[in-house]
């Protein structure tokens, strides 16, 4: 079972690739709450532990939803993959979604039990994207809708890593905080459209890619504009924190080298340039949240240092 699983995350769930991009998003959520607060000092160890390891389970939990839903395309368009061709069964991967629920339980009893709210909520979004919102067909005539109604779990997660922080319910409609929920949304797109567009040579029958779907000119144009929103909305939430020189070092930069990419991959879609762009959407994820939280935090905290 072991060996079933280790295969099984390497080539659905691959840790290393997704674990440091949770981890920062965790960070970041709970450094920027701490510092939305006005509180002086560090968040704590504790705080991220839980909002990692929380928000990490998430994320399976939602390719578990992802693994049911493709179930019937997959057997169909992608047998190698690792349900059809029988390397793990949807019943087990429901009962690891269940056990890595019970661990999001008892974390959240364990940091502070208002958690469970939260953690609530976020489940039943969870639960209704597995339903597609009871408008399975409908979406799928409306990839924008989809794509939009999807994505809303990325700002739903961080909100709740966020409220690991602690700190009363006002600090999370607070402006900063609300527009670096929108930088996550557009993020979360910018991640989902990166996968999904393709080389000519690598469509697949019966398998949706953006490129597919709206060409790839107007696939790298909507990927630009989700990447550019994501930013903006970033560099916002640092104005209104005070951390602007900070966020411009770090997301401007990236944001040229990504829009570079997408520019690649327009002027030729071969494998090479989509896989680059694929990378360079997890990439600027990373950026952007190891941007916002941790480096404004300790800037803060030298100020103050320094004040005194």
């Amino acid at each position: 079972m072991f060996e079933r699983l280790w295969i099984y995350q390497r080539e659905r769930f691959p840790l290393l690739v997704h674990g440091p991009v949770i981890a920062a998003l965790a960070l970041s959520a709970t450094s920027f709450a701490w510092l939305t607060r006005q509180q002086t000092g560090l968040p704590g160890f504790k705080p991220f532990l839980v909002a990692f390891i929380s928000s990490l389970g998430f994320f399976f939990q939602l390719r578990v939803a992802d693994e049911w839903k493709d179930f019937a395309d997959d057997v169909r368009f992608q047998p190698y993959r690792a349900v059809p061709r029988g390397l793990i069964s949807l019943q087990e991967l429901t009962l690891l979604g269940f056990a890595v629920g019970g661990i999001q339980l008892a974390l959240a009893l364990w940091l502070d039990a208002r958690l469970l709210v939260a953690l609530l909520f976020v489940w039943v979004f969870m639960a209704l994207m597995t339903a597609e919102f009871f408008l399975p067909q409908w979406l799928l005539l409306h990839p924008l809708a989809y794509l939009t109604s999807h994505m809303l779990i990325v700002p739903l997660i961080y909100l709740y890593s966020a409220a690991c922080a602690g700190g009363s319910p006002e600090v999370f409609v607070r402006t900063p905080m609300l527009l670096l929920l929108a930088a996550g949304f557009f993020s979360g797109i910018v991640v989902e459209m990166g996968r999904k567009l393709r080389a000519p040579e690598e469509e697949q029958s019966g398998v949706r890619t953006y490129s597919v779907i709206w060409g790839i000119g107007k696939s790298v144009a909507a990927w630009n504009l989700a990447l550019l929103l994501a930013g903006g909305m970033a560099i916002l939430a640092a104005v209104i924190a005070e951390c602007l020189t900070t966020a411009l070092a770090l997301l401007l930069p990236g944001l040229a080298v990504a829009v570079l990419c997408s520019l690649f991959y327009l002027k030729e879609p071969t494998p090479s340039n989509s896989k680059l762009v694929n990378v360079a959407s997890g990439c600027w994820v990373l950026l952007l949240y190891i941007a916002m939280g941790p480096p404004m935090l300790l800037l803060k905290m030298v100020s103050q240092w320094r004040r005194l």
